[in-house]
């Protein structure tokens, strides 16, 4: 005696929540939804042009390294990809933050991320975040969000449009200089030997055996110089290409 299976009923399978239409599967997974996809490339580009905004006309242009550039974009698309995809398997908000601690803590094996590059590495990851986790909401509050942090982040950039600074840290010998009663002595010391205009200095470890000193010397970047990548290095071992 042969079991006679029910047949399909489309009204049922509405009630429950599930697709009426069935496509082609294998192993019970649909192999192609095109309303699905199509979502997937809006929001992918949306967000990647989000980034790259941030990226070239708020960052790049100021900051001037392509490494961190490509970082930037790439952190972007693979954390989107990451979030909006599985969403499809109900990704809890405790999770999320996992993640976005994990990468928002990466230090790189060569360098520590500077402070301004920590920043925006956050403001990418939360612009992905955003972007694939906000898959109930309508397409305008989603542009409205994203316009909002980049109009942030633009008044930010201009109203802190000024000299940039970038911090040297300097052997220094003349250690007579180093005392309060002669710091006017020491800036214009470091000033003629650097070449730089010098905003601020901080004595660090003395070496009365050695006679010289540790300073963190604080000074304005020319115009047009990108920051260095180098400046916090004091051992051959250390560096790196």
């Amino acid at each position: 005696m042969l079991l006679q299976l029910p047949e399909f009923d489309p009204s049922i399978a509405e009630e429950f929540g599930y697709d009426a239409v069935q496509g082609a599967s294998f192993l019970g997974v649909q192999l192609f939804d095109s309303q699905n996809l199509l979502h997937l490339f809006l929001r992918f580009g949306f967000n990647l042009l989000a980034s790259w905004i941030i990226v070239q006309f708020l960052y790049y242009r100021k900051g001037g390294r392509k490494d961190y550039y490509l970082t930037f974009m790439m952190f972007a698309s693979a954390m989107f990809l990451l979030i909006f995809l599985m969403e499809s398997v109900k990704l809890q908000i405790g999770l999320t933050l996992g993640l976005f601690a994990i990468f928002g803590v990466i230090r790189y094996r060569t360098e520590t991320v500077p402070v301004r590059e920590m920043t925006y590495l956050f403001v990418i990851i939360t612009v992905a975040v955003i972007n694939g986790l906000a898959l109930n909401i309508t397409y305008a509050e989603l542009i409205v969000a994203n316009l909002l942090l980049i109009a942030l982040i633009a008044v930010l950039e201009y109203l802190h449009k000024g000299n940039r600074t970038s911090v040297k840290l300097v052997c220094y010998d003349r250690i007579e200089n180093i005392v309060p009663e002669r710091r006017e002595d020491l800036i214009a010391d470091l000033k003629k030997r650097l070449g730089v205009e010098i905003t601020d200095v901080e004595i660090g470890h003395v070496d009365f055996l050695k006679d010289s000193a540790f300073i963190k010397v604080t000074y304005v970047l020319p115009v047009g110089d990108k920051v260095p990548t180098i400046e916090s290095i004091t051992r051959a071992k250390d560096f790196n290409e």
